[in-house]
């Protein structure tokens, strides 16, 4: 019987030295006391985690990283970048101002509350830690005007919200994070459902692991993101893995810029690695993709992040994973000097020109005019024309889709509210005081897919507005009925509420809360023909992968 090679050991993700920048949260609630043996000791009150876990929730709601907002700033002054990409960059900067007042969030989906909490083994706290730290994502999303998304099962086929944005994913490790005993290190991110949604898991084989297979591969698969997860974004791409769970789980750390100081060559000790070069050529990829910051363009991703993790021979799992434009994450810590979170950029402003940016043409649309005479209008432009509505539109999305198609079915009428007006798929979120709305940017267009066929053939939702891609059902209903579907920018929901929504009010299921049917009044509001009514649709060329890929 043969020996095997010598024990050696390394973390799988050695994540290298911490170069955050901190700020100082609060020195109450933490000490430090001697224990057995001369050691010291670092206690964590309940208090203290809840404080941080609020504080934290607040901050990735309204401010953004310094360096996700320079990448943004880089688009404007890109000569090689497309107008809309430029116009998207720009709103997305405004976007992050009105945010970063306190008010407004800079998304309407203020996400799943993830916390991750390495606790080093001199640490001591009460054991209930968890239950502290959803207390504090509990006050943040209840004081602030954030909006709730968690849906409570309560048969296999009934739900319903939960009014808090509980349960918070919380996982907790006893670790030495960075191989300090005496802290308590974190990741705090909040993950919308467009992003969340937009991670993908491959189980692949031996035969990937070549340079032409991976680019063939990542063409095809890239593609497939689309922009509903409000891009340009940050990418992450995770070769191998122990598990599949653990490659998926890799990818979400990796978007969120947390393994970044990884090693970048793989040794026998067999830890995960960034790959360099491949990233940088599979950014190119992607400029070369057409699709853009959403509507045409170079910048579908600011950047790329790939890991290459061992694996077990018979399995290759690869796993992709987005952090968009609502980049919302921050690390923080607690250690005998105190609790302290990731510094956020709290003057956006300075990103911003000096100079306005020139307008591109824009047409004009006036949502007051009779239904037939707006598709008319629309009627004269190809795909991709940038459109400024002004007048009323109706808002739906899921469940509020799912009821009308029951009456259908039953042989009632369309409702006369999606046969007179545009339909904007969105829910808002909690309104503020003195303002028309909370943040109010669009969902995602696919997930009302199914239903768009059965009422343009009942005669509404002849122009639909919202984010992201459609599949060939809604391009070959909109041919056969005349329809419309337009795109409105993922991101900027804090702007749309305060610039561009006027007047907000409730005209059917009040009891579905942000998901009932609202009535809107909007002005300047930014959007682009995405579909039209001859059967063009501008992502289906851009979706199609460029670089053949041959049989496995």
């Amino acid at each position: 019987m043969s020996r095997g090679a010598a024990f050696t050991y390394s973390p799988l993700l050695p994540t290298g030295e911490d170069l955050t920048e901190y700020r100082l949260v609060t020195d109450e609630g933490v000490d430090v006391v001697e224990g057995p043996g001369g050691r010291r000791f670092l206690t964590v009150e309940p208090s203290a985690l809840t404080q941080l876990t609020a504080e934290a929730m607040h901050d990735i709601a309204h401010y953004l990283r310094p360096a996700h907002l320079a990448q943004l700033r880089s688009i404007i002054d890109d000569p090689k970048a497309s107008p809309n990409d430029r116009f998207v960059a720009m709103d997305l900067l405004r976007n992050a101002n009105i945010a970063a007042g306190g008010v407004l969030p800079m998304c309407q989906d203020t996400g799943t509350a993830i916390v991750m909490g390495k606790r080093g083994r001199h640490v001591l706290t009460d054991g209930a830690d968890e239950a502290a730290i959803a207390l504090g994502v509990y006050q943040a999303y209840t004081r602030l005007n954030l909006r709730y998304s968690q849906l409570a099962p309560l048969t296999m086929w009934d739900e319903r919200n939960t009014g808090t944005n509980l349960p918070a994913q919380i996982e907790l490790y006893a670790e030495d994070p960075g191989g300090q005993p005496d802290a308590y290190k974190f990741l705090f991110m909040a993950k919308g459902g467009g992003s969340a949604n937009k991670s993908y898991l491959y189980q692949e084989t031996k035969a990937l692991l070549n340079p032409q297979r991976m680019m063939q591969f990542l063409d095809e698969k890239l593609r497939l993101i689309g922009t509903s997860a409000c891009p340009p974004y940050h990418l992450a791409v995770v070769i191998g893995g122990t598990s599949a769970e653990h490659a998926l789980k890799t990818a979400k750390l990796a978007s969120a810029k947390y393994l970044d100081n990884l090693p970048t060559a793989g040794t026998m000790l067999a830890h995960g690695f960034r790959d360099l070069e491949l990233e940088a050529a599979v950014l190119e990829l992607t400029r070369d993709f057409g699709i853009g910051a959403q509507f045409g363009g170079r910048y579908f991703c600011h950047d790329v992040r790939v890991i290459r993790l061992p694996r077990h021979g018979a399995s290759c799992p690869v796993a992709i994973a987005v952090s968009c434009s609502a980049d919302r994450q921050a690390v923080a810590k607690i250690t005998p000097s105190g609790v302290w979170l990731e510094r956020l950029e709290t003057d956006p402003a300075r990103f911003l020109p000096d100079v306005e940016m020139g307008e591109e043409p824009v047409v004009q649309v006036d949502l007051n005019r009779p239904m037939a005479e707006i598709r008319a209008e629309l009627s004269k432009y190809p795909v991709k024309t940038r459109l400024s509505l002004t007048g009323p539109l109706v808002v739906a999305r899921d469940i509020a889709h799912a009821k009308i198609a029951e009456r259908l079915d039953a042989g009632e009428p369309m409702p006369q509210y999606l046969r007179d007006h545009a339909v904007y798929y969105a829910g808002p979120a909690k309104t503020p005081e003195g303002y028309a709305s909370g943040s109010f940017g669009p969902t995602t267009a696919g997930r009302m897919d199914s239903y768009v066929e059965k009422f343009q053939a009942a005669g509404g939702s002849m122009v639909m507005l919202a984010k992201g891609n459609r599949s060939q059902q809604v391009t070959d209903a909109c041919r056969t009925y005349g329809g419309f579907y337009l795109g409105s920018i993922g991101g900027p929901a804090a702007r749309l509420a305060q610039d561009c929504i006027k007047h907000v009010e409730v005209i059917e299921f009040p009891e579905l809360g942000m998901e009932a049917v609202w009535k809107i009044e909007v002005e300047d509001f930014p959007a682009f023909i995405v579909v039209d009514d001859k059967g063009n649709d501008f992502f289906a060329e851009v979706t199609k992968p460029m670089l053949s890929i041959g049989r496995r």
